[in-house]
């Protein structure tokens, strides 16, 4: 399959590490010209060395911290700067803190609001004068919370929901200009963001981080973790012209681990 990604412009946000870092390095590897960004700079300059031998696709990057507008605005000028023009973005943005509802502060809803809800709204914002150029492609990262909330995540499963509006919302808004947005939720990868959550869970329940490991598989049926690059894979085809026709939809990419329908 032929994937047309050869000289297409990607801004991927949260991609220093992770899900972002491995889409980045899919697309480069698809010769896709990718910007990255994340707040950590010397991770962004390891990164940019790691991924810019993978591929044809050249690989520049911007520091930005999503949550400031004023960031967003100079990350997606200077991406159009770059190289020119925007055709792809990915949306995506760390995790907010584990927690409760009794646990969790105004201040804890309103830094989720803005990391994984607004940030999302401001990118596609930014971005949707150079997109409507040429039409182009937006993903957002939700998770697997979508389909099935995660105990002890009432933020995430509060936001990620969110993306999932704004995403069906937008694609009846877009498709005039031939600007396809899908969701893509993760199940269970193997990420930094994943290790951590299974050390949480690990200590509130007193065993270890491998048990949690262990319990956490059996409910998949692929009986293991997801790989980034596998989840990643998905995503490249989303964005790619191979897709042409898949717009306002939400994708798991969890092994079989969600039951709901």
């Amino acid at each position: 399959m032929e994937l047309d990604l050869k000289g297409k412009v990607a801004l991927v946000l949260a991609s220093s590490q992770g899900l972002g870092k491995a889409i980045a390095t899919e697309l480069v590897k698809e010769g896709a010209n990718v910007v990255i960004s994340s707040r950590d700079e010397d991770k962004l300059v390891k990164v940019q060395k790691e991924i810019a031998v993978v591929g044809t696709g050249k690989v520049s990057y911007v520091k930005a911290d999503i949550t400031k507008l004023e960031d967003i605005k100079n990350l997606v000028s200077k991406t159009e700067e770059l190289f020119g023009r925007i055709d792809i973005l990915v949306n995506n943005a760390g995790g907010p803190p584990a927690g409760s509802f009794d646990q969790l502060t105004d201040e804890d809803w309103q830094n989720s609001f803005e990391l994984n809800l607004l940030s999302y709204v401001r990118v596609i914002r930014e971005t949707l004068p150079y997109l409507r150029k040429q039409g182009g492609k937006i993903l957002n990262i939700a998770s697997s919370s979508i389909k099935e909330p995660i105990p002890g995540l009432l933020l995430s499963n509060t936001f990620r929901l969110g993306i999932v509006g704004l995403t069906k919302s937008l694609a009846q808004e877009l498709a005039t200009d031939q600007i396809l947005i899908n969701t893509v939720a993760p199940g269970r990868i193997a990420t930094e963001r994943v290790s951590f959550l299974d050390q949480v869970n690990a200590e509130k329940l007193g065993i270890t981080k491998e048990e949690i490991e262990e319990k956490m598989k059996s409910n998949i049926p692929l009986g293991r973790y997801g790989e980034p690059v596998e989840f990643a894979k998905f995503v490249t085809f989303l964005v790619s012209d191979a897709n042409s026709y898949m717009t306002g939809n939400s994708y798991l990419v969890d092994g079989g681990m969600v039951k709901s329908v």
